[in-house]
Order: C-alpha cells, then sequence, then structure tokens
C-alpha cells in the first residue's frame, strides 16, 4: 500500500469514527441543547482541526441567530451574543444555503467585518482574547428545504487547518445535527398539538360540568316559582313558605358557585387582593359555622378552639371564604350527616385551623389532586356531589397567599379532615405578646 493510499485510508477511518461517535450521541434520549453540547464536545475530541464550534440557532420570534451549544468559547458568555439576518459568517451561510471554507485570516476578517460592536465584544469576552480566527468552516443546519441554523467550526491557535475535503465530512455532521433538531421540533409540536388537544376537552368537560351544576338550582328556582304563579292551584300558605325557602337556599348555591368561578378567573390574573389585619379565627370560625349551619338540619357543627389561641394577620372576608369552603364540602361529602368539627391549634411559628366530618372519605390517590381546579372527587357510594370543583382550589389560593398551606387527611368510610395554616407574624405577634 502506498503512503498515499495509507493517509486516504487513515482520514476515511476517522470520519467514519466521527460520524459513529455524534451520530450515537444524537440518538440519546435527552433534551435538544444537551444533544447538541454532547454532539460537539465528540465532534472535538475526534476531529483535530476544530478548536473551536458552535450551534447558531435561527430564533424566529427575535429575528436573530443565537449559540445554543458550543466548544472552546465560555458558552454562558457567548449566550449574549444575537446575529441578525446576514451578519457575519453565520447569517450569510446561512442565506446562502451552502458551506463555506475560509483558509485565510484576511478572508476571516472580512466576512467578520460587518458583525456589530457589541457581538465583537461578546465574541472576545467569550474567547478570552481580540484574536480572530484565522480558518473557518461554516455549513448550514437543514433538511430538505428548511433551514435552522449553521455550524460553525474554527481554528485559533492550532497550526493545524480545515481543507476541502473535511467540508463532505463536516456537512453530513451537520445533516446530523438538522436531523436532530427537526426531530426534537417535530416532536414538541406533536405534544403542544397533544397538549392542546386535552386542554380542549378538558374545557369542554369543565364547560359542561359547570353548565351542569349551574343549571339544577336555576331549574329548581324555575320550577318552584312556576308552581307557585299557578292561577288554578290555590297554595296554603305554609306550602308558599317552603317554596320561597327552597329557592332561597337554591339562589345562595347559585350565588356561592357563580363566586367560586369569578374568584378563580381573579386567581388566574393575579388580580386576588388580600387585605391583612389582626384577626380572630376563632370568631372568624364560628360566624362561618352558624351560617353553613343553617343549610343544614342532619349535621352538628362544632368550634373548639383554645382560649389562649393568638391572633393572627390575615383578611377576614378570605379566611371566612375558606373556613366557608371546607365546611361546604365537609358537609356535602357527609351526606347522613354527622359531627362537623373545627378545631383550631397553636404552634410555635403558626397556627392551624382543622375541620374534620364524619362522611364517606376521600380515596388516597384523590388526595394529591384534590386541590386542583375543577378536580372533583367521586364519591364511592356513588352519591353525586353538587358543585363547580373550585371551593377548594380557591381555598388553597386564599391561604397560600397569606403564607400558609393547606393539605387534607382522610380514609374511606371513616371521614375527612382539612387543614389550613397560618404563620404568626407582623403586627399581630406584637399583639400576642403585649
Amino acid at each position: 500500500m502506498t503512503t498515499s493510499n495509507h493517509h486516504e485510508l487513515e482520514r476515511r477511518t476517522r470520519e467514519l469514527h466521527v460520524l459513529s461517535e455524534v451520530a450515537k450521541t444524537l440518538t440519546a434520549p435527552s433534551d435538544l441543547p444537551t444533544l447538541l453540547r454532547a454532539a460537539l464536545d465528540r465532534l472535538a475530541s475526534v476531529f483535530e482541526p476544530a478548536e473551536l464550534g458552535a450551534v447558531m440557532l435561527w430564533d424566529q420570534s427575535a429575528g436573530l441567530f443565537r449559540p445554543v451549544a458550543a466548544f472552546g468559547y465560555d458558552l454562558d458568555i457567548l449566550r449574549e451574543m444575537g446575529l441578525r439576518a446576514g451578519e457575519s459568517i453565520t447569517g450569510k451561510v446561512y442565506d446562502a444555503g451552502a458551506p463555506s471554507l475560509l483558509v485565510r485570516p484576511d478572508e476571516v476578517a472580512g466576512i467578520m467585518a460587518d458583525m456589530r460592536p457589541a457581538n465583537r465584544a461578546v465574541l472576545a469576552r467569550a474567547l478570552g482574547t481580540d484574536a480572530l480566527p484565522h480558518n473557518v468552516l461554516a455549513v448550514p443546519l437543514q433538511v430538505g428545504e428548511r433551514r435552522s441554523g449553521v455550524l460553525v467550526l474554527m481554528t485559533l491557535r492550532r497550526p493545524s487547518k480545515f481543507a476541502e475535503q473535511d467540508v463532505p465530512i463536516v456537512q453530513t455532521l451537520a445533516d446530523l445535527i438538522a436531523l436532530a433538531i427537526d426531530r426534537t421540533r417535530l416532536e414538541e409540536e406533536s405534544e403542544a398539538i397533544r397538549d392542546a388537544q386535552a386542554a380542549d376537552r378538558l374545557r369542554s368537560e369543565v364547560m359542561a360540568t359547570l353548565s351542569h351544576e349551574l343549571r339544577t338550582p336555576l331549574a329548581a328556582i324555575k320550577g318552584y316559582s312556576t308552581a307557585m304563579l299557578m292561577d288554578e292551584v290555590e297554595w296554603p300558605e305554609e306550602k308558599r313558605r317552603e317554596f320561597l325557602d327552597l329557592i332561597d337556599a337554591e339562589c345562595d348555591n347559585l350565588q356561592s358557585m357563580v363566586g367560586e368561578i369569578l374568584d378563580s378567573s381573579l386567581i388566574d390574573v393575579g388580580q386576588m387582593v388580600i387585605e391583612p389585619q389582626p384577626v380572630r379565627l376563632q370568631r372568624i370560625a364560628q360566624e362561618a359555622a352558624e351560617e353553613m349551619q343553617h343549610r343544614t338540619d342532619v349535621h352538628r357543627l362544632v368550634v373548639d378552639f383554645p382560649s389562649d389561641f393568638p391572633i393572627v394577620d390575615a383578611d377576614p372576608r378570605r379566611i371566612k371564604q375558606v373556613v366557608r369552603n371546607i365546611l361546604d364540602n365537609a358537609i356535602k361529602y357527609s351526606p347522613h350527616g354527622g359531627l362537623v368539627m373545627i378545631r383550631g391549634q397553636t404552634r410555635p411559628g403558626d397556627v392551624v385551623v382543622s375541620v374534620s366530618d364524619q362522611g364517606v372519605g376521600i380515596a388516597p390517590e384523590d388526595l394529591i389532586p384534590l386541590f386542583e381546579k375543577y378536580f372533583r372527587v367521586k364519591s364511592p357510594t356513588g352519591y353525586h356531589v353538587p358543585g363547580t370543583g373550585l371551593g377548594l382550589p380557591v381555598a388553597r389560593a386564599i391561604v397560600e397567599a397569606h403564607g400558609g398551606r393547606i393539605w387534607a387527611e382522610s380514609k374511606i368510610g371513616h371521614g375527612t379532615t382539612l387543614c389550613f395554616s397560618l404563620p404568626r407574624a407582623g403586627l399581630s405577634a406584637t399583639i400576642d405578646e403585649t
């Protein structure tokens, strides 16, 4: 074998090794930036002329080329760079859609002459020197007619240079990288489509549920009022009073549902306002219990707070809403009645209010999503529980806005305990000490 044939065999072997290493890296399961960084690291370790390298991707929203992965640079600094269309080597190779090999320093300086001063300063900081590369090989990242960016390889200090025979192998590497980018984007688009479809299904289910739940009290109000307006029936005063009480109760129910929907919307747009002041939670709990007691004849609501329970900083209207929502949940999920206990507990850094019922309980798998919007616990007895699925999520948002937390403990058939904590701090702590 002649010397030239031996060198050619070595070159071919090296190229196959580079392709193999980069291909294996790009097929690994990982996010795109990690894949590209690993691919460039492989390329740098086996492709001798490459002293510097970067993958510059076109950011359509910003109208700039951004570095996503690099070697030989300080990538954290290089990320400050944003090249405009047609700017420097990257912009010109992208526009041309063809590889560019620059073997002389004056060629490199010429093609980089239009780089904006801010980008040139970033490049110098990322390299640790003002010196320009003296040898550059840049190839477009392209799949079919769709371009995503440019792979740029450079030499700065090494004596070795890129040659014409290096262009095909680097172009093949660029094609592999472009395929990986295209695959990742297709996966992201598919996932976005699936997420959008799932969101649409959820939105449809939510609207159907809310429509059904809102229609139920409206249908009851319409039915009772229509019955009272019938000319052919003379209702006794006792029955008319019963109808009016039922209409009043359904109006309260409807008002509560609409309030939950409005509160949820305020939370979503960050418009829920908390106005804390020193309050006595036992008084708020007692008021909420008395209001809720009027809605049920089969439950007994009891408030149990220690006499030395401290004052806390809280928005009284919002915290009363939290207690009311939790009590409403306790009553709904104990359809056969029973005792509902509202207790207060003092801890070193906070206070805890708990509401315990003797209802049907909640399965362990339902405790985690319990405070998510529109989640409805399925009753193990098949009993339909009315509501919007927003009461507890709204309660969680209010408690967390106060710096507290909310949680649930339950066992099927043995009832549920819902708890929330509020910190002991601020003006209330000073008042308590006094």
